[in-house]
């Protein structure tokens, strides 16, 4: 699969995109094992740490990832099956401070991660180049399914590098 091109998404995603090179599908597959085993190398003690005041917890990070996934995944599926109802945005931080995450344990995570990173790569194998190039709008900005594969894929590595630059350096 080609790499998605600059009118296929807003500039704000270019960050998650550019971390993630050719073959998406491959680095979505094998994410699925590498984070579900990161996470559960987190020691339960750190779960509730959060680098610094007003930063979100372990725990909060990782709900985060795996809603980020969700919604993103939902919009390859409306975009893919040519639904072109523009789709609104998410405040990422509402969403955090309205689910009870602290009462999880982190093995529950590492299952939901992969659980739902599993059940995306069906849809996402499923779909054949011409879905993969349909483009459509969300959060006011054009996007295509397969930039949508690409944010998926690179939002995950840029939290990972965050986790590991900042929360377990």
């Amino acid at each position: 699969m080609m790499r998605p091109q600059q009118d296929e998404f807003a500039p704000y995603y270019d960050k998650y995109i550019s971390l993630i090179g050719e073959d998406v599908l491959a680095v979505l597959a094998a994410q699925q094992q590498s984070f579900t085993d990161y996470i559960r190398r987190i020691p339960e003690a750190q779960a509730d740490y959060a680098y610094a005041e007003g930063k979100w917890t372990v725990k909060q990070a990782l709900g985060h990832i795996i809603d980020t996934e969700r919604i993103m995944a939902y919009r390859a599926l409306r975009v893919g099956r040519g639904d072109t109802t523009p789709l609104p945005g998410f405040e990422q931080d509402e969403y955090v401070a309205l689910a009870d995450l602290s009462q999880r344990s982190l093995a529950s995570y590492a299952d939901e991660f992969a659980a739902v990173r599993a059940a995306n790569l069906f849809l996402f194998r499923s779909f054949d180049a011409a879905t993969l190039t349909r483009r459509g709008t969300a959060s006011e900005q054009p996007v295509s399914v397969r930039a949508l594969l690409y944010i998926v894929a690179g939002h995950l590595e840029h939290h990972i590098r965050i986790f590991d630059e900042r929360y377990f350096q």
